[in-house]
């Protein structure tokens, strides 16, 4: 890629971030919202973040290496959310999962 490939390329992503994130807000500025858009714009960050959780524990090839190795992140998973429903604690949900996979994962299924 030339460099002047390169400078359109990253033109055009600049434009394209600029409208779509920051135009928004220069248009809404001063201007009231419904509640019920403000809800569901409170949603965007879950779905998000439940999107990217879901690509990583169920793939297509979850299960070439073995049903141990497949079930780990699922039962992992699981358990961060018996956690997260109990302590509502980042930092417990983060440590669980990791221990939680790695104990999984040494254990010869």
């Amino acid at each position: 890629m030339s460099i002047q490939d390169f400078l359109i390329v990253y033109g055009c992503c600049a434009a394209t971030m600029f409208l779509l994130r920051v135009m928004p807000m220069l248009i809404l500025k001063g201007k009231v919202i419904p509640e019920s858009i403000n809800e569901v714009l409170g949603l965007i960050p879950t779905a998000a973040f439940a999107s990217l959780v879901a690509n990583d524990l169920l793939s297509p090839t979850m299960f070439d290496k073995g049903l141990g190795n497949g079930l780990a992140p699922l039962i992992a998973s699981a358990l961060v959310v018996v956690v997260a429903r109990k302590t509502r604690s980042l930092v417990w949900c983060a440590v669980t999962g990791v221990v939680a996979y790695a104990l999984l994962l040494c254990i010869p299924i």
